[in-house]
């Protein structure tokens, strides 16, 4: 069902998520390995890199509203309890200056350890 699901949310993608996903895809040269709308623990992520623990969310207006930004929170600190690093960015920042977010990406997925290096340890997505 979650594969299904994360599909339905890949085809219907907003045009920030599009935006970004076309920038992010391209960071597969550099060793870097972005999915889309993956399903975690319950959740679709909008995007997450599982060797870097890295999660990229994308916002809307919807998420400065009380009861979706204490839902948001609450998201949050069960990535962080997983080991994640979650960096959120409002839409309007993608469709004005995609370059410093992907600024922001780039350094955090640079930062993380790989921890799919069988020198660290090797973790698996589930």
């Amino acid at each position: 069902m979650s594969r299904m699901r994360a599909r339905e949310l890949r085809n219907a993608m907003p045009r920030e998520e599009v935006r970004l996903w076309a920038r992010l895809k391209r960071l597969r040269e550099r060793g870097f390995h972005v999915r889309r709308q993956a399903p975690f623990r319950g959740y679709y992520l909008d995007f997450v890199c599982f060797s870097r623990r890295i999660v990229i969310e994308l916002d809307g207006s919807q998420h400065a509203e009380d009861g979706r930004k204490a839902h948001d929170e609450v998201r949050d600190a069960i990535l962080k309890r997983e080991g994640f690093q979650v960096l959120r960015f409002w839409n309007h920042f993608v469709r004005e200056d995609i370059d410093t977010v992907m600024d922001v990406i780039v350094a955090a997925l640079e930062a993380a350890p790989n921890r799919l290096d069988p020198r660290v340890g090797r973790t698996s997505p589930p």
